[in-house]
């Protein structure tokens, strides 16, 4: 809200995000610390119920931001197979969902193009920080538009 010049306090916006979660336009998710196995109480991620709403309300170039649409996509997809979701934290560095059912976890990386060697690094390097990330899980897939 400050790039858009507007002086709202911090408590006016955090009581507008309560009630954009109340009312499902929007879904509050937590950090996980991976090596802690904890729930952390600093602020998570925000992400839309409806992409076009979040379009609609960051404008600009959507180009710019695809990564950040696949992610929101991502979520939802992710909560549609009954994964309890939540953004990973690593001392270096974060896990885009870290997903649990009972008896499961698993974790995903999202990214639009990796077309780098510094760009793999970042999003497989994350991963591989994981004691117990499966990186040649059977169901372990690299998919590429």
């Amino acid at each position: 809200m400050k790039s858009r010049g507007l002086d709202v306090s911090t408590n006016v916006v955090l009581n507008y995000m309560s009630f954009f979660n109340e009312a499902f336009l929007t879904s509050a998710v937590g950090r996980y610390d991976i090596h802690g196995k904890k729930l952390l109480e600093s602020t998570g991620k925000t992400y839309f119920g409806d992409v076009g709403l979040r379009n609609y309300n960051v404008g600009g170039e959507h180009q710019t931001d695809i990564e950040k649409v696949i992610e929101n996509v991502v979520y939802h997809h992710l909560l549609h197979f009954g994964y309890t979701v939540t953004v990973g934290q690593l001392r270096a560095g974060e896990i885009d969902f870290v997903c649990t059912r009972p008896n499961q976890r698993i974790y995903v990386q999202v990214a639009w193009i990796i077309n780098s060697d510094a760009t793999s690094n970042r999003e497989f390097g994350a991963l591989q920080a994981i004691s117990d990330a499966y990186l040649r899980h059977p169901h372990a897939a690299l998919c590429q538009s």
